[in-house]
């Protein structure tokens, strides 16, 4: 189904309820606007949209099911990125002229159009503008609408790298995981050969400084470029040529007109003196008007003239957002909104202002909070209708950056409380890991203590597309974290969180989010000292690197596993010899690797491990092969299968498969040898492997190949192209390649 069915199901649905449309966004607390697209089909809603849909709507099993088929998105979709615009935006007429002249320019200037939001103060409105310009003219850019918040100005003072803001946008055109390089410099020429013949809004919001910019520039004359940001950018216009515009807080009439939006010309009329005070209390800053409008739509039997005397009696203490030398400041704004919260939204609320990222998802804000997701969305839509947070268009939370300052404040002097919120987030994210990676693959190795599910949210994760989704929803969150939670006594916590992310940015091919990643966990363990998981994180380290072509790079942890082995229980020594062989194997020095899969192979038996001495058996199969022992090669991997078998490790059936197919090619037997790479083929067909079965057509192919077999050799590694091209890994040119080459030849 398209966009146009799923607004029509979404429709009916509504009506056969009796609401309208306002109606069922007060229940599901979704925005009457992106209700509005939804039914006109202009959009299509994220998962967790389309649960508080569904849920308002009391849909039954067979309804939900054809609602979410409807939702499911189709590739190639346009990215709609904008975040949505305010129906109760007033004022700045003239400088919506100013910038609608700029777009006129785009195809003329052979250029893109820059827009700086300079000399204005935090909350003045510059996002508000440039989201209004983007969505005004939006349909002059058919090729679609990017955007990221660069988080140039957070308390954290880290503000976003130019190089993970290109990965989201290279997503978001297309580009497959595993064909976005790793650095910043490659990831900007890519963007720039994606959008050379694409007519794009982009949108920069909250930039830092000129060079957290030029990286994602685009390089069409098509292409509309809006940055925001609290600085003077006077050096894109020297070098890019970007047009500045300044933008102050709004008039008395401007301010008037938006406090009325929100609370009704009535009200405004019947106490002018008192609507003139409240703005001006506010500094006519637009986000403290928004904020005090909130309240007061919210409590409609309040007289204005309370709210200006609660206003003038706070006591200001958020000197970031003072008016200009004003009386007041809106930090008074803040408190006012704050303390007209329940008791329990209001902690709530001082837990969200403790996500390390720039969103956060409701079920990670629940374990912040340490309550259940049927209060957390009730204390959400209480946060969302006080303007104090706002949904992303992936339908996560984003609190403004001034308002995570106000209420990181109110925890400071709650230290131990900080403490506990963050180790419930990094359980979350490592309990719904755990299970996430179970469903998604299994890795014989080291097992880890089991994370803790308590006063967290545990998504339920059956299927391998839930579980990618799940990872997907969180990986910025757990970025941040690694990266900003800092407390020695959550060293452990986040030493363990790498670890069951692993699986995830493998199948993905995210090998430098990895590295990354278990770099973090590498240096946390060495602080602990625990050699199990040192040896773990070299491991999985060593791994990442040799993917990315960095394999004498694994050198430095081949040497720190060897020499924690004599620290290690004999199953860890066993896991790490195996690691240890598979890293020289990479390097091609196979004597060696030989000798450390026998090593483990050895401890293995003795344990009695007969899962692992199996897999352990097709290592040191693999590696006699690579030297030549072709016939005692067979008979390793002919003694492992009946052990898999009584397993059930289907995969690792397969690779076995494999590894004695791949000596009988080296033998001669080209049809045996075929012949057990089918066996191999149809195992990991069973168990959903697309990179493994890529291999083994790669394997198939060459044996088809020495057989003269041009036609089927082509066809394999046609076919194994396109496996690698739908899990975005780059070897799907090589198999194109070779493909192609046949093609030529003949």
């Amino acid at each position: 189904m398209d966009r146009t069915a799923f607004g029509r199901l979404l429709r009916e649905a509504r009506q056969r309820s009796l609401l309208t449309l306002e109606s069922l966004a007060e229940a599901s607390g979704v925005s009457v606007r992106a209700i509005s697209d939804m039914e006109r089909g202009h959009s299509l809603p994220r998962q967790a949209t389309l649960s508080e849909l569904m849920d308002a709507l009391e849909l039954d099993g067979d309804e939900r099911q054809r609602f979410v088929e409807a939702s499911a998105r189709r590739t190639g979709q346009v990215p709609r990125q904008l975040p949505p615009d305010l129906v109760t935006f007033r004022g700045r007429d003239e400088a919506l002229a100013a910038v609608h002249g700029l777009t006129s320019q785009v195809a003329g200037r052979g250029g893109h159009v820059v827009i700086s939001a300079i000399g204005g103060m935090a909350g003045v409105g510059k996002t508000t503008l440039a989201v209004r310009w983007a969505h005004q003219v939006a349909n002059h850019f058919p090729d679609g609408q990017l955007y990221v918040n660069l988080r140039g100005f957070e308390d954290s003072g880290q503000p976003l790298d130019p190089g993970e803001a290109l990965g989201g946008f290279l997503g978001a055109l297309g580009v497959p995981s595993g064909s976005v390089p790793s650095g910043t410099e490659e990831r900007s020429a890519l963007f720039r050969e994606q959008t050379t013949s694409r007519q794009l809004i982009v949108v920069l919001d909250n930039a830092r400084d000129a060079e957290q910019v030029r990286p994602l520039l685009p390089a069409s004359g098509g292409c509309l470029t809006i940055i925001t940001s609290r600085n003077q950018l006077s050096g894109l216009a020297v070098t890019e040529g970007a047009s500045m515009l300044s933008l102050d807080v709004w008039t008395r009439e401007e301010a008037l007109a938006a406090l009325a939006a929100r609370i009704g010309e009535e009200r405004c009329r019947a106490e002018p003196e008192a609507a003139s005070e409240l703005v001006e209390l506010c500094g006519f800053l637009p986000l403290a008007v928004a904020i005090v409008g909130a309240q007061l739509s919210a409590a409609p039997q309040v007289p204005l003239r309370i709210g200006v005397r609660e206003l003038r009696e706070s006591r200001p203490r958020l000197d970031a957002l003072s008016a200009g030398g004003r009386r007041d400041d809106v930090r008074a704004v803040f408190s006012w909104s704050y303390r007209a919260l329940t008791p329990e939204t209001a902690r709530f609320f001082r837990h969200m202002a403790l996500s390390p990222g720039p969103s956060v998802s409701a079920e990670a804000a629940a374990s912040l909070a340490g309550t259940g997701m049927a209060a957390a969305r009730r204390h959400l839509r209480e946060l969302t209708s006080a303007n104090l947070l706002w949904r992303d268009a992936e339908g996560r939370y984003v609190l403004h950056d001034l308002v995570r300052v106000y209420g990181a404040e109110l925890v400071e002097q709650e230290k131990d409380d900080r403490l506990r919120a963050e180790r419930r987030l990094l359980d979350y994210l490592r309990h719904n890991a755990h299970a996430a990676t179970r469903v998604l693959d299994r890795r014989p190795g080291f097992e880890v203590p089991a994370p803790s599910a308590e006063d967290v949210t545990s998504v339920v994760v059956d299927t391998r597309e839930e579980a990618l989704e799940w990872f997907r929803q969180e990986e910025s969150t757990v970025a941040a974290a690694l990266r900003s939670m800092n407390d020695p006594r959550l060293l452990r916590y986040r030493m363990y969180l790498t670890h069951d992310w692993v699986s995830y940015y493998s199948i993905m091919g995210r090998w430098a989010d990895e590295i990354s990643a278990k770099r973090i966990g590498l240096d946390a363990a060495l602080v602990l000292d625990d050699p199990t998981a040192i040896a773990r994180n070299c491991s999985s380290l060593a791994r990442a690197l040799a993917q990315t072509g960095q394999i004498e790079q694994a050198e430095e942890q081949v040497g720190l596993m060897l020499g924690q082995l004599h620290r290690l229980t004999p199953a860890e020594q066993a896991a790490t010899e195996r690691s240890i062989g598979w890293v020289r194997g990479r390097q091609g020095r196979h004597t060696e690797a030989l000798h450390h899969a026998r090593r483990a192979l050895a401890l293995f038996r003795t344990l009695g491990d007969r899962g692992s001495e199996a897999r352990e058996l097709n290592a040191v199969g693999w590696y006699l092969t690579l030297l030549g022992d072709h016939r005692q090669a067979i008979a390793m991997c002919e003694e492992a299968l009946p052990m898999l078998r009584e397993a059930g490790n289907r995969r690792s059936e397969a690779a076995t498969w494999d590894s004695i197919g791949y000596a009988r090619q080296r033998l001669g037997e080209l049809d045996a040898a075929i012949a057990d790479y089918r066996r191999s083929l149809r195992l990991y067909e069973e168990a959903l492997d697309s990179y493994n079965q890529a291999d083994v057509l790669d394997h198939i192919a060459s044996a088809q190949l020495e057989r003269g077999d041009d036609a089927k050799a082509r066809e394999s590694w046609t076919r194994a192209a396109r496996l690698l091209s739908a899990i975005g890994d780059p070897r799907a040119e090589e198999m194109r390649a070779r493909a192609g080459a046949l093609d030529e030849a003949h």
